[in-house]
């Protein structure tokens, strides 16, 4: 008797262990079908019974993030790290909302813990790299882009923040080829050279910024934001046609044009 009542014991823990998945994968369709409200309420009930199931927290802090509710999403995340402090993905959700919340600081101390924690995830990596670009840690950043590349080399957006990184420390050259690798990967060649163009124009290389816009109104002569920033590169370099081209684009819309009216003076 005593023998049959232990194996009604594990059959019936295998039973809910059973059951246990089975909701969760429930949960997760609800998540990628990107129904998250319901996929948060579902979590509410699962998370009652699992008070300590990570993965559970951290879909239900991504379901927040996705409806917006960043303030519970914060709480989930800070959860996961009081139950597990190496918890990678946990200190790359707080970064990424502290990176959108522009509070570059402290994105950047979540990304690095958790960088040291997952060196081979690509999105904490790139992140970690542009934010880097935001708290002026040019080399710093450079050589995150270049971990990111390693791990997805055909990502086109990776090679125009190497680019920007390197431009910023003055390597000319090599801004150059990353740009142009950008612009290799980036699908859209408008979008690419046009990109490739305001970043080389933000760095102060005008002569080369110039070059792309020019080439992108070749193109579509109806470009009204390169037809500005064509302007503006024309009238920092000293040409008078510089102004005729912001003033143009002004009255065609660009909300550039209209806010470079010191450059002309």
């Amino acid at each position: 008797m005593e023998r049959i009542l232990h194996i009604l014991t594990i059959l019936l823990v295998i039973s809910l262990l059973s059951s246990c998945s089975s909701d969760f994968q429930k949960i997760e369709n609800l998540y990628q079908d990107e129904n998250y409200e319901a996929a948060i309420e579902e979590l509410d009930s699962y998370l009652f019974f699992h008070v300590t199931d990570l993965k559970a927290f951290h879909l239900r802090a991504r379901s927040y993030e996705e409806i917006g509710n960043i303030p519970m999403a914060k709480k989930d995340y800070e959860r996961i790290i009081a139950l597990d402090d190496e918890y990678a993905q946990a200190y790359a959700g707080l970064g990424k909302m502290a990176f959108e919340e522009e509070n570059y600081d402290l994105a950047e101390s979540y990304l690095l813990r958790a960088a040291s924690l997952d060196t081979k995830d690509f999105d904490i990596i790139y992140l970690l790299g542009r934010t880097q670009l935001m708290t002026n840690k040019y080399s710093s950043a450079e050589n995150f882009f270049k971990m990111a590349i390693e791990l997805n080399p055909e990502f086109p957006k990776v090679y125009f923040y190497e680019g920007m990184a390197r431009a910023m420390r003055g390597d000319v050259l090599g801004c150059a080829v990353s740009f142009n690798k950008y612009v290799q990967y980036e699908p859209d060649q408008i979008v690419g050279r046009y990109n490739r163009g305001f970043a080389l124009m933000r760095a102060g290389y005008l002569g080369f910024a110039l070059e792309d816009f020019e080439e992108i109104l070749k193109t579509n002569p109806n470009h009204v934001e390169a037809l500005a920033k064509k302007g503006y590169c024309l009238a920092k370099m000293g040409k008078p046609e510089g102004c005729q081209l912001l003033q143009e684009a002004a009255f065609k819309g660009s909300e550039y044009a209209q806010n470079q009216k010191e450059v002309c003076i």
